[in-house]
């Protein structure tokens, strides 16, 4: 290429000097044209020999860059995080948690009559193991320590046991003689294995008949009890401004108020159990960080309500014309001290609060759940929703 290069060079030459000598009457001769002609052939040869040298210099670059990049740690950008082994359920059991990547938990319980053995939380490391060890569920014993007297018998049930009375005793532990007048209420439980009334059998002489407790009504059956709704029939003294909350044989006033203003971050209340924070400043990053909106929520549990069961969904939905967030994270930010509550998500857009332990009445428990928006891996507005269980005394 070069060489071809050169002869058109000199052919321009060689026309140029043909015109110039048609339009010149002073031309240079043979000598000092073919002068130039090396010249020129000098400086091309100059041009080639430096482009050849640059070109393989880097050449020579290239190979040492290429030599240093191969010795780097490989960093696979497709590499799937870290994750852990599949834990499956416990025979008896039932196990929480779907993921198996980097921090993230599962936790185990057992169904009524059985105990947990291990561990009841697991969380993934990030060497791919779980920490802990497996969870059992194994069966509670009733008739272990001998309950029956008197030569009764002691048959097992799940997480109950009956005595199996002989003749001229009874009782739950077969501790009484049998009189002439006959409990209608102690035999009923001794030979089915269960309450002849929902709350309290009264034994009268040739009889019997249930009784409910206060804030209670009996049923037509004569042995259920209801709940009384003192905020639906208005047996209530709530004053204006509170709002009446039905609970498991009472009822309470409540009028929650919103969080207290503080720095630039401020609450207006826009409905009886919402709070909506009001516009921040565009530079406060305190402000666009606390809750959007703060919501609170009251449910009524019997005593120790069969686990697991789902007390509270927190979704969202996109106004009409907006697209919505395309990422959601839950959790709860304040009250599980306990571990009674889990967070988990139920499809892309909603979270449910699950509660995994019994809860035995009376008492109240306040568990804080969030809902976090992200857009485009952006944090854009937080939910808080305050749900305050009221647990009665009885289960039913």
């Amino acid at each position: 290429m070069a060489l071809s290069f050169r002869r058109r060079c000199l052919l321009l030459l060689c026309l140029t000097a043909v015109h110039s000598d048609a339009a010149v009457q002073t031309c240079m001769d043979k000598h000092q044209v073919v002068g130039v002609l090396r010249q020129m052939e000098k400086f091309l040869k100059g041009q080639e020999l430096r482009f050849t040298e640059g070109l393989r210099i880097m050449k020579s670059k290239l190979a040492t860059l290429q030599n240093s990049v191969s010795k780097l740690p490989q960093a696979d950008q497709s590499a799937a995080p870290t994750t852990c082994p599949t834990l499956e359920a416990p025979a008896h059991g039932t196990k929480f948690g779907s993921k198996y990547f980097l921090g993230h938990e599962v936790h185990f319980t057992c169904f009524p009559g059985y105990h947990l053995v291990g561990s009841a939380t697991r969380v993934c490391r990030d060497n791919g193991t779980w920490t802990g060890i497996s969870a059992v569920c194994n069966d509670v014993s009733e008739c272990a320590s001998n309950p029956c007297q008197n030569g009764g018998t002691c048959v097992e049930g799940v997480n109950q046991y009956k005595c199996t009375c002989p003749q001229n005793w009874s009782g739950s532990h077969c501790q009484h003689q049998t009189q002439t007048d006959v409990n209608e209420c102690e035999v009923y439980r001794l030979d089915r294995g269960g309450k002849l009334c929902a709350h309290e059998c009264v034994n009268v002489p040739g009889s019997y008949h249930c009784a409910c407790p206060s804030g209670y009504k009996l049923l037509p059956d004569g042995r259920s009890c209801e709940d009384v709704d003192e905020c639906l029939t208005q047996q209530h003294n709530c004053s204006r401004g509170t709002t009446c909350i039905n609970t498991g044989g009472d009822f309470l006033c409540v009028n929650p108020e919103c969080p207290a203003s503080h720095g630039n971050i401020s609450y207006v209340r826009t409905s009886p159990f919402q709070c909506e924070r009001n516009p921040c400043p565009m530079d406060s990053r305190s402000c666009h960080l606390a809750p959007k909106t703060v919501s609170f929520h009251y449910l009524s549990l019997t005593s120790n309500l069969k686990t697991p069961a789902t007390l509270f969904r927190m979704a969202t939905a996109a106004a009409p014309g907006r697209t919505g967030p395309d990422s959601l994270r839950f959790g709860i930010v304040g009250g599980n001290t306990r571990g009674i509550f889990v967070m988990q998500r139920s499809d892309r857009q909603t979270g449910e609060l699950i509660l995994v332990q019994q809860l035995r009445g009376p008492q109240e428990i306040s568990v804080d759940v969030d809902m976090s928006e992200y857009s485009e891996r952006t944090f854009q507005a937080k939910h808080v929703a305050r749900v305050n269980v009221l647990v009665s005394p009885y289960g039913f």
